[in-house]
């Protein structure tokens, strides 16, 4: 089964992939949950994959796809609902504080502040 098979067959709902074979015939055997993009639907990982190729230029994809400025927005914002984003100012734990406070990165009421910070 091709992987756009397996999307178009799942209708955009979450699965779980329970067995995978390697080219070398190892089989693996558990609960494994798809990448995110591999989640989307075909037509969405072409419309990614065509908006990286362009370097995220939307004005390459109006052209790729022949749609106006406000079809791609909007197609994107849609794709975006479906993404979980990585936190990009993660909450740094203890051990991080205390490393930056003994190499004299930050003083002791910095790191105090950053300790109450909510997790």
């Amino acid at each position: 089964m091709e992987w756009q098979e397996l999307t178009d067959l799942t209708r955009g709902q979450r699965f779980v992939v329970e067995r995978v074979r390697l080219g070398n015939g190892v089989v693996v055997e558990g609960q494994f949950e798809p990448p995110q993009l591999a989640q989307l639907s075909a037509d969405d990982q072409v419309f990614v994959a065509a908006f990286v190729r362009s370097h995220g230029s939307i004005k390459e994809m109006e052209r790729i796809f022949g749609v106006s400025y406000p079809t791609i927005k909007s197609r994107l914002n849609r794709v975006a609902e479906h993404l979980d984003f990585v936190d990009t100012d993660p909450v740094p734990t203890g051990a991080d504080v205390v490393d930056r406070l003994r190499r004299g990165e930050i003083n002791v009421q910095e790191a105090l502040a950053e300790l109450e910070r909510p997790r």
